[in-house]
């Protein structure tokens, strides 16, 4: 049975509308007001296929502020979670980006461990759960395929010995080596029931360690997680957590436009360099079982002058074709635009969202059909929506709309369309109707 059909819980049904009329995207209940995107979304599980198959794939998802394109990034975390990938998401800040001189890209890197996240963890935090997950995994594995239990003396040794063979993989990678030294500490750490040497290495893989000498003095390496190799470790992460059992790891970096504001060109153009770098793994076959999605705004992109466009290795690589367009974008290329939802679609969602109110305030829908259809015309009437409405501004009115109308239950939706800033835009919405492709709406 689709999401759509069933009754939505309460609990969610409340995180939703609250996230919604907040301006933010919920981090549960997606698929019960998913609408539209459904080829946007059927190409990034092409991609989750071919990470899972132990390739890597590497989307720009570009769209104005409010278009949904986080939106659209947390419907594919959801998914690959429950595809037994592990998710790893962040926003970039003036305090996170991707190189910095004071320590920014190493942020970035740290809130990405911290939001580590499984279907069993949704909420991030899971790196503890999957280095002991792995350890007993292997133990069961081991257990399965020798018939031993693990009371046998030979136990611990065949597990070891399964333990190494992860371990020997890993350190062929580049950087691999100290942390294939730091897994072996962890196991012997689990072992042991040795939980300050546990918490050593997991603080060294979360990148907290800020000097040589303190990583040496407590666990006896002499590499740290640095600014600039921060990356190469997440594709180590990738190809352990395949070998822990998961699928493969799916990165999210959002709000890339932090980028495009930074005011020194030479610290702009080496975030751009590292975004290069992480592009050239992902299709030239250097990194494996990793997906990587960015989201973008289209100045952040396109600007030539202090853009992603502006650093020409890129601009090559992700410019437009010639025959892509509105309506008929080029959906296999690294660059995913979103364009705007349709009214007809806005319209599904309204009446989706008028169900999951409903029920979670515990009356009967009232609006029908036909209102729903005049909120949507006088939202898409108002002058100059066709180039700046987004959805995350009509969804804002509409649960304020359904508020309304459920503390005043005397209130119908024409008094609200009639009174204050409906009122204005009704009148321009009548008013530009006739030249407007939007008067052929119709439900």
């Amino acid at each position: 049975m689709s999401a759509e059909n069933r009754k939505v819980p309460r609990r969610i049904a409340q995180a939703v509308l609250n996230s919604l009329k907040g301006g933010v995207v919920p981090r549960i209940g997606l698929p019960y007001i998913t609408v539209g995107r459904k080829n946007e979304i059927e190409a990034l599980l092409r991609d989750v296929e071919i990470i899972s198959e132990g390739g890597a794939s590497f989307r720009f998802i570009v769209g104005r502020y409010g278009s949904g394109k986080s939106f659209l990034l947390q419907t594919i975390r959801n998914y690959v979670m429950d595809r037994g990938f592990v998710v790893a998401d962040a926003d970039l800040s003036p305090e996170r980006r991707l190189q910095g001189t004071r320590g920014q890209g190493l942020a970035t890197y740290r809130e990405l461990i911290s939001n580590l996240s499984t279907k069993t963890k949704p909420e991030g935090g899971a790196l503890n759960l999957l280095l002991d997950r792995w350890i007993s995994s292997v133990q069961s594995e081991t257990a399965a395929e020798s018939g031993l239990l693990p009371e046998n003396p030979d136990f611990p040794r065949l597990v070891e010995r399964r333990i190494h063979q992860v371990i020997s993989s890993v350190s062929e990678l580049v950087h691999g080596f100290d942390f294939a030294r730091l897994l072996s500490q962890y196991y012997h750490a689990f072992l042991e029931g040795d939980e300050e040497k546990k918490a050593a290495v997991v603080k060294w893989f979360r990148g907290e360690y800020t000097l040589k000498s303190e990583a040496k003095a407590e666990l006896g390496v002499n590499m740290i997680i640095t600014d600039d190799d921060w990356y190469d470790y997440l594709k180590i992460f990738a190809l352990f957590f395949r070998m822990a059992g998961y699928t493969g790891m799916m990165i999210m970096i959002d709000e890339l436009v932090n980028i495009y504001k930074i005011p020194n060109s030479i610290t702009r153009q080496y975030n751009y360099e590292k975004l290069l770098t992480m592009y050239n793994d992902a299709l030239q076959g250097k990194a494996r079982y990793l997906g990587i999605l960015m989201g973008s705004t289209p100045q952040a992109l396109e600007d030539k002058r202090r853009g992603i466009y502006s650093y020409e290795a890129l601009r090559s690589r992700l410019s437009e074709g010639k025959f892509s367009r509105p309506g008929a974008r080029d959906l296999l290329a690294p660059v995913i635009r979103l364009d705007a939802l349709t009214a007809e679609e806005m319209l599904v969602l309204t009446e989706k969202l008028s169900d999951m109110h409903a029920g979670l305030y515990g009356y009967e829908r009232t609006l029908t059909v036909e209102e729903l259809a005049d909120f949507i015309r006088i939202e898409y009437g108002r002058i100059g929506a066709d180039g700046n409405i987004t959805p995350r501004e009509v969804i804002r009115d509409f649960i304020e709309l359904l508020d309304l109308m459920y503390q005043h239950p005397g209130m119908t939706p024409g008094e609200i369309f009639d009174s204050g800033e409906f009122s204005y835009a009704k009148s321009g919405a009548v008013s530009d109707n006739a030249d407007d492709d939007f008067a052929e709406f119709t439900i």
